[in-house]
């Protein structure tokens, strides 16, 4: 049982370092590895998904072809699927190798991480947390660190609210190491966060009854006011008899 766990964690990492490498340029974003009794489905997600699939689909065919002669599988048993990401500016794997071209492209490390940190704010993320380190302009290597608004770092919430990835940028004057945290905000449907909300946050429930605004002062007498007596019935008049 234990070498099935290990085996299945290494087929997931070999493959995902084989994605990252072969899918760079279409914004690879992480994979999901679904096992049925009939076939194994693996699910790409991306930026562009059209660039994954080629033309009529004769990309797509040629990874699920080399990841079947890699691993062994029968003809037919392994299925690759494309799926967009719902939203790329909180997925941290999309924005680490945003920010790992940008840096290749010959951008200041400053300007190319703020800028992915602005995008990450305005996707409706509740914080996002920058760091670049290595030798990025001395000989001296050193860390710097970008970030903004609001950010867990312990504690259960911490592993379901953030999204982390690392990239490593192979530069002329070494190796910069990038690590991107978003921290998510909760979404009742699940698909951008968290379907729960932070644990500490309290919810007042507004009273079902509507009271006019107070503008002036009033008194309210605490003297039980007497009800007023029933009036007695009228007797019925005599009928005289003829």
């Amino acid at each position: 049982m234990h070498c099935q766990f290990v085996a299945d964690g290494v087929f997931y990492a070999e493959l995902n370092e084989f994605f990252q490498h072969e899918l760079a340029n279409e914004g690879y974003s992480g994979i999901e590895v679904r096992v049925t009794p009939t076939r194994t489905e693996i699910i790409i997600r991306a930026t562009q998904t059209q660039d994954i699939l080629g033309v009529n689909g004769r990309r797509i065919r040629m990874l699920t072809s080399i990841v079947q002669k890699r691993f062994n599988f029968p003809e037919g048993t392994v299925e690759l699927y494309a799926e967009k990401v719902a939203a790329r500016g909180l997925c941290a794997v999309a924005q680490c190798e945003s920010l790992k071209f940008k840096l290749l492209q010959g951008l200041a490390v400053r300007r190319a991480a703020y800028s992915v940190v602005r995008y990450v704010m305005e996707s409706g993320a509740k914080g996002c947390e920058v760091i670049v380190s290595g030798k990025l302009r001395a000989a001296r290597a050193k860390s710097m660190k970008f970030s903004e608004g609001f950010m867990l770092h312990s504690g259960n919430p911490a592993q379901e609210f953030i999204d982390f990835a690392v990239r490593h940028v192979e530069m002329k004057q070494g190796v910069l190491g990038i690590k991107v945290k978003i921290m998510l905000d909760s979404d009742p449907t699940g698909r951008l966060g968290p379907k729960n909300p932070l644990p500490d946050i309290v919810t007042i429930l507004s009273n079902d009854k509507e009271e006019a605004p107070l503008d002036h002062p009033v008194s309210e007498s605490k003297i039980p006011v007497a009800e007023p007596a029933a009036p007695a019935a009228e007797a019925p008049a005599p009928v005289e008899a003829f």
